[in-house]
């Protein structure tokens, strides 16, 4: 039997498709209703012992990811969020991940140096509404909430959304 290549493809572009719209329209329907589309101001302790204060952002886009230790879609997009750290502000939240000690020797085993705020008792996660990991903001310039993402998302999907927000 011969597999007609054209085919094939058609099916495989049309299924890819299919997957996009679907996790897109899951996305939209678990991401979590902020009160406002402002940033909420944040400062806390990060694990490093360094301050993040919001305030200081004001100018540059920001992405407020959070993500827990025993969350398994949020050890596989990581590495993501480390690439986009790079380029781009970036304040990771732990939640429910173990002490800062804890949280420290996960980011150093893994080679990730993104910053990390220790939400152990998850009031970050409920000021931002957040119940399902990972999720993540990305805020304009002006602090304006862009987009939220709830669920993996790429490497080149977050840097396109940074460069909309700028």
């Amino acid at each position: 039997m011969r597999v007609n290549i054209r085919k094939l493809l058609k099916e495989i572009v049309i299924f890819a498709v299919l997957l996009f719209v679907v996790s897109s329209l899951l996305s939209y329907l678990r991401s979590p209703e902020l009160q406002s589309s402002q940033l909420p101001q944040i400062e806390a302790k990060l694990i490093d012992g360094s301050t993040f204060r919001s305030r200081e952002m004001e100018g540059k886009p920001l992405i407020v990811h959070f993500w827990a230790t025993w969350c398994p879609t949020c050890k596989a997009e990581a590495s993501n969020i480390e690439a986009v750290s790079e380029e781009y502000e970036v304040v990771s939240i732990a939640v429910n991940s173990g002490s800062d000690e804890v949280l420290k020797r996960y980011m150093r085993e893994n080679g990730y140096h993104f910053r990390v705020l220790n939400d152990t008792r998850g009031k970050w996660a409920g000021i931002f509404h957040v119940e399902v990991f990972p999720t993540t903001f990305i805020f304009d310039s002006k602090g304006e909430l862009q987009f939220t993402e709830v669920g993996y998302t790429t490497t080149l999907g977050l840097k396109g959304r940074m460069g909309i927000a700028e």
